[in-house]
């Protein structure tokens, strides 16, 4: 096991156990750390009433909020409008924008928010929510690491998300009996979730490739997702692969 994947483990089973808002930040601001990252941030936008879930200032997050700056952040605007997982920050966001976006990034750097990744997360009903990792050394390139760690990062978002939803009562899109998923659906999905792509299934499973994108399809359909990703971390969540 490589030492990002070790640590991709320990976030999983840490976030198993942790049941309220205080435990939640505390697994994700362990594996932040572990990343190299300072601070991480959960916000979920929802109706009228944000939810966030961070290890951000709370001067600073006060403060975001009273100003309703949820609305102006440019991070913000871009996961509503964006499905990948990207990077921001540095000097050509500082420059960037109109002058209150401006204001807004030279604000953050002096909280010591000045680059990040960014996961939009997409649920049923219109809900949206992201996860971030942020830091304020100049030293780390997030863009650098969205390659390498790309499907890893998702999947620790969806996993926040999907267990936060769970613990916190957010709605979400109700229950699924392991039985309402065929036992092809729950092969695919369990071998997703082991990092094989669409032509290892087909070889392991003995099936075409385009049968294997059925079953995960009708899978994710079933499940509500708007991603084979986050289907594989609500069936995980849901117990449906075990």
């Amino acid at each position: 096991m490589s030492p990002l994947e070790s640590i991709f483990q320990e976030f999983i089973d840490a976030i198993q156990t942790a049941t309220n808002a205080d435990e939640f930040e505390r697994v994700a601001t362990r594996l932040t750390h572990r990343l190299g990252f300072q601070r991480f941030a959960y916000l979920r936008l929802t109706g009228e009433t944000p939810m966030l879930i961070s290890s951000y200032p709370k001067s600073w997050t006060s403060r975001y909020f009273q100003l309703g700056d949820q609305q102006l952040d440019p991070v913000v605007r871009r996961a509503r409008a964006e499905h990948a997982l990207f990077s921001w920050g540095g000097e050509a966001s500082a420059l960037a924008g109109n002058r209150e976006q401006r204001r807004f990034f030279d604000e953050a750097t002096t909280f010591g928010i000045r680059s990040g990744i960014t996961v939009p997360i997409r649920g049923g009903f219109g809900r949206m929510a992201a996860f971030t990792l942020a830091t304020g050394d100049r030293d780390v390139h997030p863009g650098r690491l969205v390659a390498d760690w790309k499907d890893l990062l998702q999947l620790v978002g969806l996993y926040f998300d999907s267990h936060v939803g769970a613990k916190l009562d957010i709605p979400s899109t109700g229950k699924l009996a392991a039985s309402e998923l065929t036992q092809r659906e729950r092969q695919c999905l369990a071998w997703t979730a082991q990092g094989k792509t669409v032509a290892d299934i087909a070889v392991l499973v003995q099936i075409a490739p385009r049968t294997v994108v059925f079953h995960l399809e009708n899978a994710r359909r079933k499940l509500g997702a708007a991603s084979i990703a986050q289907c594989v971390a609500e069936a995980l969540r849901r117990g449906l692969l075990s």
